[in-house]
């Protein structure tokens, strides 16, 4: 479904659907609070088994697919996915993403935000795809440009996350772009 590519000889990467064998990588990954603090408190902090495992299930049983690990050399190593909006917001679907802290800074999400952006096109009857980065989040910023985001809003301290208050930003992908 989705395309592997190489960072060099030793490192492969691509999207893939969870599997129940991933929870144990996944726990490991996500657990980190360099990761949790740039997202939703639905990302719990600790990340545990028992977390992995529950996000899995609630993952596996969407049909069309639209939560996916980043891959990389046979792990669970992030995630990336699609969320289609519903009600007055329904031509709409946030797209949200994390990754290991070890593969940070390698242009593993640069390369996979065009392969989810085409996903939810040709998936989902939608027309806009945004993503909402918290202020302090420079390095999401920065991919979300590199991909054909336009920054749509900047909400100041409209963000609470660990006692501190922190700006939104809204990117929007239209359709029309591609």
């Amino acid at each position: 479904m989705f395309l592997k590519h190489h960072l060099d000889n030793s490192t492969t990467f691509f999207l893939r659907n969870l599997e129940v064998e991933d929870a144990e990588h996944l726990a490991q990954n996500a657990n980190n609070p360099l990761i949790a603090c740039n997202l939703t408190n639905a990302f719990p902090h600790p990340y545990g088994l028992e977390d992995a495992q529950r996000f899995i299930s609630m993952a596996r049983s969407f049909d069309p697919s639209r939560i996916f690990t980043i891959d990389i050399n046979g792990q669970a190593s992030g995630g990336m996915c699609i969320h289609p909006q519903s009600d007055i917001m329904c031509k709409n679907a946030e797209l949200g993403y994390w990754l290991a802290e070890p593969s940070w800074g390698k242009g593993i999400i640069s390369v996979l935000i065009p392969e989810i952006i085409r996903y939810g096109f040709d998936n989902f009857d939608i027309d806009r795809i945004y993503a909402r980065p918290f202020g302090s989040n420079l390095a999401s910023q920065k991919v979300l440009i590199k991909a054909g985001f336009v920054l749509e809003a900047h909400i100041k301290e409209n963000i609470f996350k660990w006692d501190r208050v922190e700006d939104e930003l809204i990117f929007g992908f239209r359709r029309s772009f591609i």
